[in-house]
């Protein structure tokens, strides 16, 4: 029986009057209608809601064109009332209830905190409440936080395994060239995501994402065996006449054989924490699914991580082979790698299996995930072994 569950995406530009800087509230009367009709047919329905940011502007009296980070999050702060309160208004009108969650980056990403927050989703829906989503601008730094509610929403949708991701936009859809040209053509259906990252540049005054963020979103909802459908917002019945394909829109089609959900949350990443480079060799046993990462294999250390942390895994030339989390630190890696012939204990203190990334975490990417843009790497020369020592 398929999973009646739905992961809705909605944007600034959806939200807010973008001259005004105030809550479009015929359009949020649409959605909570939707809402309404989806739960009667047995649907669960969790929002992820951009919209603060821009609401709490006016307050602060600035502009998105002028605002800074200390602007933009003292703006979310006087924003987020003002959204939940009319969410919370509309949503009387059809006895819905709604109740908030903020997260960050490290609910995603620290899987003990991942675990937590689908718990308290998971327990919302069984109480028939709609979760409202949004990332937590009030604290956020750049270097701390998802960036884009697209790729927020699409983690959401892995971790409630949802059916469907729906991401409402100002446009019909995804389009093969720009939807400007008159020969644009609607693309309708999708499965390789990576066939039209040419036609995804732009974004929206308000928003913090364009095409683009929409397309690493559906691979990533892919991978977990959810559908994604983007289309126009401006529409009756928003959401569900998207779902039901009752006008144009794009789907992008879940992979038959999706990952397993520890797989998924391994490989399906907001954030570099850090990366190594091994030997081509080394990738090629770690593809057969024979080992996992060894200290010996290591070339290069790029970035800076933690215990815990998942880091991406390249070969000599560049590609990444796999992602999977670290037992060290990158200091304490470097210790390791560059001691290949010394215990762990002689050189950090405790015991432990000299092994970086253990097998059972970790995963193996295919030709179906996305390419990460990857950091420039440090100017780093190949670990070489002190002069007693033999690799």
């Amino acid at each position: 029986m398929a999973r009646k569950r739905i992961v809705v995406k909605i944007g600034s530009s959806l939200l807010t009057d973008q001259t005004r800087l105030t809550p479009r509230w015929g359009f949020m009367q649409r959605i909570m209608e939707d809402f309404a009709l989806l739960r009667d047919q047995g649907y669960e329905v969790l929002l992820c809601s951009s919209g603060s940011v821009a609401l709490g502007m006016k307050m602060m009296g600035v502009t998105p064109e002028e605002a800074g980070l200390r602007d933009k999050q003292a703006s979310a702060a006087c924003g987020m009332p003002l959204l939940l309160n009319a969410y919370k208004q509309i949503g009387h009108e059809y006895d819905l209830n709604i109740g908030q969650i903020l997260v960050t980056l490290g609910d995603f990403e620290i899987h003990s905190r991942f675990l937590n927050t689908k718990n308290t989703l998971v327990r919302l829906l069984e109480a028939g409440i709609v979760p409202i989503i949004n990332e937590n601008d009030t604290i956020t730094t750049e270097e701390i936080r998802v960036g884009d509610n697209d790729r927020l929403a699409a983690k959401v949708a892995q971790m409630v395994l949802a059916e469907h991701l729906i991401i409402l936009t100002s446009v019909d859809g995804l389009y093969d060239q720009d939807p400007s040209n008159p020969d644009a053509k609607l693309v309708e259906e999708v499965q390789d995501v990576s066939q039209y990252l040419s036609v995804t540049e732009g974004v929206s005054t308000l928003g913090t994402g364009g095409m683009l963020t929409k397309l690493q979103a559906a691979n990533m909802a892919q991978n977990s065996g959810c559908h994604t459908i983007i289309a126009n917002g401006e529409a009756d019945s928003p959401i569900s006449s998207a779902l039901f394909g009752e006008r144009p829109r794009t789907i992008c089609l879940a992979h038959s054989e999706p990952l397993a959900t520890w797989h998924a949350w391994l490989s399906e990443r907001l954030h570099i924490a850090g990366s190594i480079v091994i030997e081509s060799s080394a990738a090629d046993e770690i593809d057969a699914g024979e080992r996992g990462v060894h200290r010996e294999d290591v070339i290069r250390i790029e970035g800076s991580y933690s215990k815990g942390d998942v880091i991406h895994i390249y070969d000599e030339d560049g590609k990444e082979r796999a992602r999977g989390m670290s037992d060290f630190t990158s200091e304490e890696t470097e210790i390791l790698v560059r001691n290949v012939n010394m215990p762990v204990k002689q050189l950090l203190g405790y015991h432990s299996r000299a092994v970086l990334v253990e097998s059972n975490n970790l995963t193996t990417l295919d030709e179906r995930h996305l390419p990460w843009e990857r950091p420039e790497p440090t100017e780093q020369p190949k670990f070489e072994p002190f002069p007693d020592e033999k690799r």
